[in-house]
């Protein structure tokens, strides 16, 4: 009854021991496994996972790259910003260049104007300056073969057809001026001709009559003779030796070259500055004076042809 009494308590103690050894083994077991989870644990496994762990944390540096990205961005972003300016001032200077070159051609064309100024200053045209002397015209040597042009009681006669072309003036050269033109001083080159009362300066085959202030260009006078003309004075009649210069009209002789009147039928290719325009009828002229010139075709040219009115 003795032994019997003893068996329960050890089996209850054994029974005790045996729970409290298969808890413990629970409990390591638990925390084996949460260590395993962790990638802890055994040394080989945990080196094991953390080979994997490295494998994960190879990517990781995709997230870490942004620590690195900003400096570049932040380098390279004030690069910008600082050559932006550059930029800016470059156009600026361009538009610096553009208004000093229009401030440059501004001036250089008020400078130009300046200078056309001054040369109208020293020669202007008096339009109402007696140019009517010496002028009339001397009637044409041979028959006319067509009959005048008839208005207003007057009748015009020419050698050639009317054929209307416009009154172009033409300059005759250096030093030559139109008639009424003013000029303040006379070249050196000019030589003073006195005649018929009356004192002129001649120059460059222009003439010229004295007054205040200055000297104004009149039609040549008729009669007056030079040493020269220019050289540029075309023969207009070969039969009278007569020249023609800006004009005037010269008879050569031995003497030098004579002043002489405008001759109707005489014809010129061109004319001066200084002639009128005058409308007659359904016939436009130019007139100098008393001298009217009509229009003609003469050798497939426009020229102008001396018109002889009565």
């Amino acid at each position: 009854m003795q032994s019997s009494g003893q068996g329960p308590r050890r089996w209850s103690l054994v029974s005790r021991l045996t729970s409290v050894l298969m808890l413990s083994a629970s409990l390591v077991a638990g925390s084996t496994g949460a260590a395993f989870a962790r990638g802890g644990g055994a040394r080989g496994g945990g080196g094991a996972r953390s080979g994997g762990g490295a494998a994960a944390r190879s990517s990781a540096p995709s997230r870490s790259a942004p620590a690195a990205r900003p400096a570049p961005q932040r380098s390279s972003q004030p690069a910008a910003n600082r050559a932006a300016p550059a930029t800016h001032s470059g156009r600026t200077g361009n538009a610096n260049a553009g208004r000093n070159a229009n401030a440059g051609a501004t001036r250089n064309a008020n400078v130009n104007n300046r200078n056309v100024n001054v040369n109208r200053n020293n020669v202007n045209i008096n339009r109402t300056a007696n140019v009517q002397r010496n002028t009339v015209v001397r009637p044409a040597a041979r028959p006319y073969g067509r009959a005048p042009y008839a208005y207003g009681g007057r009748r015009y006669y020419a050698h050639n057809a009317y054929a209307f072309h416009r009154y172009r003036p033409y300059g005759f050269g250096v030093g030559f001026y139109p008639f009424g033109a003013f000029v303040a001083t006379m070249a050196a080159t000019a030589i003073a001709v006195s005649w018929a009362n009356t004192s002129y300066y001649y120059n460059s085959g222009v003439w010229y009559t004295p007054g205040s202030g200055g000297y104004t260009v009149v039609t040549a006078p008729v009669g007056a003779t030079v040493a020269t003309v220019p050289t540029s004075a075309v023969i207009v009649n070969q039969s009278t030796n007569t020249y023609y210069y800006g004009g005037s009209y010269y008879n050569k002789t031995a003497s030098g070259y004579t002043v002489a009147a405008p001759t109707a039928g005489t014809v010129v290719e061109n004319l001066p500055e200084g002639g009128e325009e005058v409308t007659v009828g359904e016939h436009k002229y130019v007139k100098f004076g008393e001298t009217y010139y009509q229009p003609i075709e003469k050798d497939g040219k426009s020229m102008w042809e001396i018109v002889e009115v009565k």
